[in-house]
């Protein structure tokens, strides 16, 4: 099975690009699957579908091609499906509290819930083999970090507080009904919530097995989109997602010789250096920008065949974690893999929210967690095939090694 997530900053054409991708492989003979996880769905929208095909299905997968299925879930269904008592004792505690019972149902559909939805489907797709590829439409790069922290978050919280928190309910419930008239949850409440846990089982291993899930990021050739997708880039690294791709959209075409563009294309030239200098080795596919808004099955097609040209769309386009973060012994490390690099200096420069190492003619800009600030010095050490940043160290700013 193979997972592709099409990742960045809100605007920058995930969905036409993740769209593209789709129809590529399709065309390879691959059961494949296009899988929306923006709440603001949009696939039947490039693929310029009639809604009422989506809605018919309840938030199933439609078919809309020979081995193409596309799939934007239905929030209401999925409350039926998959969280029903735990959805009833909230939506009643909202009630119980003062609200109207149809603000309650609204508000009782919390932050998350969705997100546990997708990964429902995504895990049950890939152990019953339903698909042999799905592309994963991702929401802007918030509601993304939430959809792949969801598997950890969850795990910690079954194993920390849930074990405990149900007995320390059923201790006090038969008390707490002769003083209090909010709820507390029955047991029912915590059978599902155990229930989803299991039902979320061996996910977290399929999102981040690179020989499964690669992250393609998707941007455009200015300023504070690239900010944005180092951003994401550095936190994917975070969650040791393996990302293999850059998606460089909506880029002027060379032969655009109309004047007023002129500045416009100096600008996204320039950008267009800087992001190989913050993304090398990871390859960056550029596409121009269209005359039109790209809508239907054609137009997606042409920007697949773009993107990847003869190269088949599931390949693994890099395949080493370009860095990755660890603590050790009090102190942050990025480890990056630099091979064939000769004994020679090490330059580093920190900035307050990033650091740059230069090696001879290599650079590289990484974002850094906020709460690396607090350590006080930084050093570069080579190891075999890896560059070690440490922080921690007893000078700051620039050091040299």
């Amino acid at each position: 099975m193979r997972i592709i997530m099409f990742a960045g900053k809100g605007g920058v054409g995930k969905t036409s690009i993740a769209s593209a991708t789709g129809i590529r492989v399709a065309e390879t003979g691959q059961r494949t699957l296009i899988m929306s996880l923006d709440i603001a769905h949009s696939l039947s929208d490039i693929f310029a579908l009639d809604k009422g095909l989506i809605e018919k299905n309840k938030g199933m997968p439609v078919k809309i091609d020979d081995r193409l299925w596309i799939q934007e879930l239905d929030i209401q269904e999925e409350i039926e499906r998959n969280w029903g008592d735990v959805y009833k004792y909230i939506a009643n505690i909202f009630n119980a509290t003062g609200f109207d019972e149809i603000l309650a149902q609204e508000l009782a559909i919390l932050p998350g819930m969705e997100e546990v939805s997708y990964l429902l489907h995504i895990n049950r797709y890939a152990q019953e083999g339903d698909f042999e590829v799905i592309i994963l439409d991702c929401a802007p790069t918030g509601e993304s970090l939430r959809f792949i922290s969801i598997p950890t978050t969850l795990e910690w919280y079954m194993r920390k507080i849930f074990k405990m928190e149900r007995r320390v309910v059923s201790y006090i419930r038969p008390v707490a009904r002769r003083f209090y008239d909010v709820p507390l949850p029955e047991d029912d409440y915590f059978m599902a919530l155990e229930n989803l846990f299991v039902r979320l089982d061996g996910i977290d291993k399929i999102l981040t097995d690179p020989t499964i899930t690669t992250v393609r990021l998707v941007t455009n050739p200015e300023r504070i989109v690239l900010k944005e997708t180092q951003r994401i880039f550095m936190y994917f690294s975070l969650y040791k997602m393996c990302i293999d791709a850059i998606v460089m959209n909506r880029v002027l075409p060379g032969n655009l010789v109309e004047e007023y563009f002129d500045a416009w294309k100096k600008s996204q030239r320039r950008y267009l250096k800087l992001a190989e200098e913050y993304f090398n080795p990871v390859p960056i596919f550029p596409v121009n920008l269209f005359q039109n808004e790209p809508l239907g099955k054609e137009d997606l097609r042409r920007i697949g065949a773009e993107i990847y040209g003869e190269h088949n769309p599931t390949q693994h386009f890099y395949k080493e974690r370009p860095y990755e973060f660890h603590h050790k012994d009090g102190q942050f490390f990025i480890r990056i893999k630099l091979p064939f690099l000769a004994k020679q200096e090490v330059e580093l420069n920190r900035l307050p929210e990033e650091i740059v190492i230069r090696i001879g003619g290599f650079k590289r800009h990484i974002l850094l967690p906020r709460y690396v600030n607090t350590y006080k010095g930084v050093r570069a050490k080579m190891d075999g095939n890896y560059l070690n940043i440490i922080f921690g160290g007893k000078k700051d700013g620039k050091e040299k090694t």
